[in-house]
């Protein structure tokens, strides 16, 4: 029983093929592609709206030479987003669970914003490993506290938002594994059961989109540190 509940986070093969590189290619299927025509539909309309609100929230405090990325992280959080929603449908995989996939996203968007920020401001990039009116002696432990959390940055990126969404699949699959079992015996139980099992999935569904947002928010905070 222990092992079934994990079964879920392992990633399927068909014919010792991976599927998982068809899951991450199914968001960019579902959205529609805007048309030549004057005049879009409301889907596409609810879908361009979304994506300047988006982008004109998250760069509004970063400066014009970070406005380059609006595309690159507008596109991120519509995949993640897709990726997280799609997941809570039943029998279906969640890439976003797999903690060497989030890394995969995290690490090198993470090591271009260092990158950038020692390009164009060194001394700036690195002042942020010193706090200014810092105690000589406590320079050197600073250095090394500052450098640590520095390096966490794209870890605790990748392990919240895995740690998330594994977390939120595991309840939702206790819980319905207890009101399936509680059904024969005690059907009051199960129907409780089964409306708590509603709730937590509707606080699932708000846990992907927030998820989701803060990764690409906390990626955008380390830009505007860079440039």
């Amino acid at each position: 029983m222990a092992l079934s509940f994990f079964d879920q986070f392992m990633s399927p093969t068909y014919l010792g093929i991976p599927l998982i590189a068809l899951a991450l290619t199914l968001p960019w299927v579902l959205f529609p592609k805007p048309a030549a025509r004057w005049l879009n539909n409301r889907l596409l309309t609810s879908q361009g709206w979304f994506m300047s609100r988006f982008a004109q929230q998250i760069f509004q405090p970063i400066n014009l030479n970070g406005h380059k990325w609006a595309a690159l992280l507008t596109s991120m959080m519509l995949f993640l987003l897709t990726l997280n929603m799609l997941g809570l449908l039943p029998y279906t995989f969640t890439p976003t669970t797999q903690l060497s996939l989030n890394m995969a996203f995290a690490v090198p968007l993470w090591l271009a914003t260092v990158i950038i920020g020692m390009r164009t401001q060194p001394t700036h990039a690195l002042g942020h490993l010193l706090p200014e009116g810092t105690p000589t002696l406590l320079i050197p432990i600073l250095i090394i506290i500052e450098t640590i959390s520095l390096f966490i940055r794209p870890l605790a990126l990748g392990v919240r938002l895995t740690a998330n969404l594994t977390a939120g699949h595991l309840l939702i699959q206790l819980i319905a594994t207890a009101a399936f079992v509680l059904l024969p015996l005690m059907p009051a139980v199960a129907l409780m059961t089964a409306i708590l099992l509603l709730l937590l999935t509707l606080l699932e569904v708000a846990v992907a989109m927030i998820q989701a947002y803060v990764f690409v928010l906390l990626l955008s905070l380390y830009l505007q540190e860079n440039v």
